[in-house]
């Protein structure tokens, strides 16, 4: 399923990354890797607060709809 379908303050492993290879390495820039783990901290306004690597970045719905858990 998609990131933004995610419920929040749960541990997801992110099994595929899609888009353009302009997109996935700037989300492989992020943190974002196939194998990871992410945790959605807070949904505002369709954009996502995520915790990925230890750290918390902020990911558009359009983003997030690539980043596949």
């Amino acid at each position: 399923m998609p990131l933004v379908s995610a419920n929040a303050g749960e541990t997801y492993t992110i099994t595929r990354i899609g888009g353009t290879p302009d997109v996935r390495k700037h989300l492989e820039d992020l943190g974002f890797s196939v194998g990871g783990s992410v945790i959605v901290i807070s949904v505002i306004g369709g954009n996502l607060i995520v915790n990925v690597k230890e750290t918390r970045v902020a990911v558009s719905r359009e983003l997030a709809m690539k980043i596949m858990v």
